[in-house]
């Protein structure tokens, strides 16, 4: 079988972009929505890069941790479900080994010290390691000494790269979420505020670090859009889609909020993009080694439902 070997820029600009289409393909209803949030990371697992996906979900009774590791040869995956029950402190630390296209993959946690703000995702104090090969593919959380020393595995040769992250949030006139918008550099914290009811105009507000980067009024004409800010002297695309907060009944629907690191690109850009890579313009599941992205590729997609 002759396999097609892909970049590291090239498999995460094709996994975004199967990502996205997804989420338009799939609408997710306030019956099926939940607090959540679900990060993709690209990882190199027996010898390919690979989706490894985090999910972190809470409710009123349970609140669990599930990782999927993605097959290489078909559209399957691997998938390790831990129950972090709040009753249950030994839930809290554990190991599971699981086999990923034959390789076996063990994975590590700590959430017995781990703090939250407000997120089923912890944000000190824990963490989450995935060892394959006698290497730590991926370590989430702050606690790296620990881990380490636990795992009894070194580093891999490079870093895991988190580039797709999807949040289901629920307020009344506030939301929030962090993100790093480049690996190397600090969390920043994301609020957006609304004011979509009273004697003024329907008002929206988007911060970064607290300061107001976005302030959109008449909100009932400018529902949608979009607009390019900077971030720590990044530029940052933010999308907005609030349509169903002015015109749809109270929590049947969410309003969407996009984050996507870099400028937007000019129609060249999008030409010789679209020329670059395999002629045949196939997906591939298949990708190299040799070389990756320092290029930032996150994107973050931020759902906001409103209750009453």
């Amino acid at each position: 079988m002759a396999y097609r070997l892909t970049t590291r820029a090239q498999s995460v600009s094709s996994s975004q972009s199967s990502l996205a289409q997804k989420l338009t393909d799939d609408p997710v209803t306030q019956k099926t929505a939940q607090s959540s949030v679900t990060c993709v990371y690209q990882t190199h697992i027996g010898g390919y890069w690979r989706n490894v996906t985090i999910l972190w979900s809470k409710n009123l009774m349970n609140h669990i941790l599930n990782i999927s590791v993605d097959c290489v040869e078909t559209d399957d995956h691997h998938t390790c479900k831990i129950d972090l029950k709040p009753w249950h402190f030994w839930a809290k630390k554990g190991d599971k080994t699981f086999e990923v296209d034959g390789n076996q993959v063990e994975v590590y946690w700590d959430l017995r010290s781990a703090k939250f703000s407000g997120s089923p995702e912890p944000s000190t104090d824990f963490y989450v390691a995935l060892v394959s090969d006698e290497e730590v593919v991926l370590l989430v959380g702050d606690y790296k000494k620990k881990a380490y020393k636990r795992t009894k595995s070194r580093p891999a040769l490079v870093d895991a790269v988190l580039f797709y992250k999807k949040e289901h949030v629920f307020g009344k006139k506030c939301f929030s979420t962090r993100a790093k918008f480049d690996h190397k550099k600090k969390e920043h914290e994301i609020v957006v505020e609304s004011s979509t009811s009273g004697p003024r105009d329907p008002e929206m507000w988007i911060s970064i670090d607290g300061i107001v980067l976005i302030h959109i009024r008449n909100l009932q004409w400018k529902f949608r859009g979009n607009q390019t800010v900077l971030v720590d002297k990044q530029a940052v695309q933010v999308f907005w889609d609030v349509h169903a907060w002015l015109f749809c009944d109270p929590g049947s629907s969410h309003g969407l909020f996009i984050f996507k690191p870099g400028a937007p690109e000019s129609d060249t850009d999008n030409e010789d993009s679209s020329h670059g890579g395999d002629s045949d313009g196939s997906e591939s599941r298949y990708y190299s080694t040799r070389s990756h992205s320092k290029a930032s590729q996150f994107c973050l997609f931020l759902y906001a439902w409103k209750i009453e």
